[in-house]
């Protein structure tokens, strides 16, 4: 983040240095891609409580991501209050309403037609929690002079990936939920206006009824998502 005090740099020697064989390192990664291969995304929750020392250590994770000039413009808003949720989720379907009668087009609404959604959204209330991610537009100083954030989409981002994550490393489900708009949250999470919304995490564990949508399987194969030193470049 900024400093109050200095803008020189400082370099400091690399803490926690690894230093993996090659077979560690394809271990390595191996196991993580398996461990993220079981992650899920679920709209049926159930309502079996999380302890907020496992969402306040996934949020601290999050805190861990590279950002724009180690900026860090990101906030996160940890709801389990029922009456919070309740408001989110009526405000959200307000919204939600408005998109699917006519405000997201019939291109959009026939993309989503696969995944199973719809205007209610019950796992608002039934999840646990729910983590609001607001992204900083601009940072404000003790003094409340500004000064600019830089790659804020493209940080926050990296930071929701590191949140998901480790939400899914602690054996718990998330739904990524995007109303538009969503200007409502920033009201009913009393964050200041230089903030913006960007998504709500439902976060908690799985009904025993819970399903998957068939088309959320289909992943793109790594031939369609990679290139290696591309002719040209």
């Amino acid at each position: 983040m900024p400093s109050e005090t200095s803008t020189t740099y400082n370099p400091l020697p690399l803490p926690d240095r690894q230093d993996m064989s090659d077979d560690d390192s394809r271990a390595g990664v191996r196991a993580f891609h398996d461990r993220m291969r079981t992650r899920h995304t679920v709209r049926d929750f159930s309502d079996r409580p999380v302890p907020f020392e496992v969402i306040e250590t996934a949020i601290a994770t999050a805190g861990l991501a590279p950002s724009g000039a180690n900026h860090q413009p990101w906030h996160f808003v940890a709801i389990s209050d029922p009456a919070l949720k309740a408001r989110i989720r009526a405000a959200a379907e307000d919204e939600e309403r408005a998109f699917y009668d006519g405000g997201a087009g019939d291109e959009w609404i026939s993309a989503l037609e696969p995944i199973g959604t719809g205007v209610s959204k019950p796992h608002l209330d039934i999840a646990p929690w729910l983590i609001v991610i607001f992204a900083q537009r601009y940072g404000v100083r003790p003094d409340s002079t500004r000064f600019k954030n830089y790659y804020v989409p493209e940080s926050t981002g990296i930071a929701s990936g590191f949140l998901i994550a480790a939400l899914h490393h602690a054996g718990l489900y998330c739904l990524t939920h995007t109303p538009n708009p969503m200007k409502f949250l920033t009201a009913i999470c009393g964050r200041p206006d230089h903030e913006k919304p960007i998504m709500i995490i439902a976060v908690g564990h799985a009904a025993e009824t819970a399903t998957v949508p068939a088309a959320a399987l289909a992943k793109k194969p790594l031939s369609d998502i990679l290139t290696v030193n591309p002719e040209g470049a």
